[in-house]
């Protein structure tokens, strides 16, 4: 399992001629270091008098990106075993887990450009490119995988969430990227 061993095992096993690790578990990946990025930000804003009446919101995503992040370095194992078991409905379940993961992380960073420690609001923004890249590889593996899904209505069904959801994604990337150039002047 990847997520006990070192950064170096992992990239080394990404970058040789293995079938797995590859994209899949690189977007859960890039997911679980956007949610810890949020924890951070998290960490250094509770205790900060400045932030005090924003201690309870901060809490709480704090919680929220700690679950998710957690449930993401297990999808980058996840995915590897989805792959190696050739298996359809867990090859897509995987990567639909790390997008709504992703996406779940993301809903939490414009709140926390208004609220958290504004010597970290970069990383704020960071977190949200990190997410949206885990985001958008996922429905890339998503999108693969639908092909060989015999279950039509199913395959439509998993098609409908993805639009809405992309329209998501792109509002709240520009929606922190646009918070936070007003905030360090740009």
């Amino acid at each position: 399992m990847y997520k006990n061993k070192s950064l170096k095992k992992y990239t080394d096993d990404l970058a040789a001629r293995l079938p797995a690790p590859g994209g899949g578990s690189a977007a859960a990946l890039s997911g679980a270091l956007g949610c810890a990025l949020i924890s951070m930000v998290c960490n250094f804003t509770i205790g900060k008098e400045k932030y005090k009446i924003f201690q309870a919101d901060i809490k709480k995503i704090l919680k929220i990106s700690e679950k998710l992040r957690k449930n993401l370095l297990t999808l980058v194992d996840l995915d590897v075993a989805a792959y190696k078991s050739k298996n359809i409905n867990k090859s897509l379940a995987v990567p639909l887990r790390v997008a709504e993961d992703c996406l779940k992380a993301m809903r939490l960073c414009p709140a926390l450009v208004k609220k958290s420690n504004r010597y970290l609001i970069t990383d704020v923004s960071c977190a949200v490119v990190l997410l949206e890249a885990g985001w958008s590889s996922a429905y890339a593996n998503v999108l693969i995988n639908l092909k060989y899904l015999k279950d039509r209505k199913k395959r439509d069904r998993i098609l409908t969430i993805f639009n809405p959801a992309k329209k998501e994604v792109n509002s709240i990337r520009k929606r922190v990227e646009k918070d936070v150039c007003k905030i360090i002047g740009r």
